[in-house]
């Protein structure tokens, strides 16, 4: 197992996880200061999760073939989510 990708893999679904409560908390405040400065926040923490998921792709295909391929599935699962996030 990978220690480096678990690390990503821990860090980026913790951003995912605060992303999707950040996302459903700003969707009910007025428009304003505040909500452009959650926009802002979850756009940030967008990028860093592009970010990880890139860091992921690298670890994970540099990895022997025998585990390779149950690393590049996790980060098709993660790279969906973090798609789904985007349309939010």
């Amino acid at each position: 197992m990978s220690e480096v990708f678990e690390g990503y893999e821990r860090q980026y679904c913790e951003l995912s996880a605060n992303l999707s409560l950040k996302c459903n908390s700003t969707s009910l405040l007025p428009d304003g200061v505040e909500k452009n400065a959650k926009v802002n926040e979850v756009k940030s923490g967008l990028d860093d999760c592009d970010v990880l998921i890139r860091k992921m792709d690298l670890e994970a295909r540099s990895l022997q073939p025998s585990v390779k391929a149950m690393f590049l599935a996790k980060l098709r699962e993660y790279k969906s989510d973090l798609n789904k996030l985007k349309r939010i």
